[in-house]
């Protein structure tokens, strides 16, 4: 199965030689789930859009430092897309700024959020199950790193993660679309470092400095689990789904 990575973002020049771009985080992230898919990058961020909407199996959005309401030449392009691929069916996941673009385009409102940031390992309840989940768990702990957030649900969309911070963590949209506000793709060392980097400059100190506590005393996040669930819903729109061991 060929994912197609949609790619709204890219590190920043003190990351480069450090760490992964972030299609590479999300190929060895979806890897995780014990499938073999095939990837293909394509370059949004710098105007470069899949030829169709069957280009590949399946979709996925990464997550950006700019905001949807920021209005980019390259966005709109983005959000016609997403629209195509919703009106075929055609299997999406959209992660921190991808969510916020999926709601953006489908009829949903994402505003740079009064409560401020949301960092460091964050529990989400699961509000909703779907077939593609792992069963057992009432939450799940993920790393964030946002400031926007949506505040308006488009009508087609379904809450199944929420917090008290982030009550539309995560959406469904019928069986074909699924987002989520958090990074499951991000492990312990990059969040450490976002939070080193720019905590009390970008992120106020106090807040960073709670952040970096979330993650201490052997807590981690449980990204084996969400790379189970996205390995599974692309495999539901062409096998069945296979529970991780």
């Amino acid at each position: 199965m060929k994912i197609g990575i949609l790619e709204t973002g890219q590190l920043r020049d003190a990351m480069i030689g450090r760490f992964d771009p972030y299609p590479v985080m999300f190929e060895r992230f979806v890897g995780l789930g014990g499938h073999d898919f095939e990837f293909e990058t394509f370059c949004v961020i710098g105007g470069e859009m899949p030829p169709s909407v069957y280009a590949c199996d399946g979709w996925l959005i990464t997550g950006s430092r700019h905001g949807v309401y920021d209005k980019l030449a390259w966005m709109a392009p983005l959000e016609d897309f997403i629209r195509e691929l919703a009106a075929a069916r055609m299997p999406l996941i959209g992660v921190c700024f991808g969510h916020q673009i999926i709601a953006e385009a489908l009829g949903g409102e994402v505003v740079k959020s009064d409560k401020g940031w949301g960092v460091g390992l964050q529990q989400y309840r699961i509000e909703q199950s779907h077939a593609w989940m792992e069963s057992g768990p009432q939450q799940v702990a993920i790393y964030a790193y946002h400031q926007d957030q949506v505040v308006k649900c488009p009508a087609s969309a379904q809450v199944f993660l929420s917090s008290e911070f982030c009550p539309f963590a995560g959406l469904s949209y019928g069986d074909s679309i699924i987002s989520v506000q958090a990074h499951p793709e991000f492990d312990a060392d990059f969040e450490n470092f976002l939070l080193e980097t720019f905590g009390g400059s970008v992120v106020p100190a106090e807040v960073a400095a709670r952040a970096q506590a979330t993650m201490s005393g052997g807590s981690s996040a449980d990204t084996r689990l969400l790379a189970h669930w996205f390995a599974n819903f692309f495999l539901s729109h062409g096998e069945k789904p296979q529970a991780s061991c």
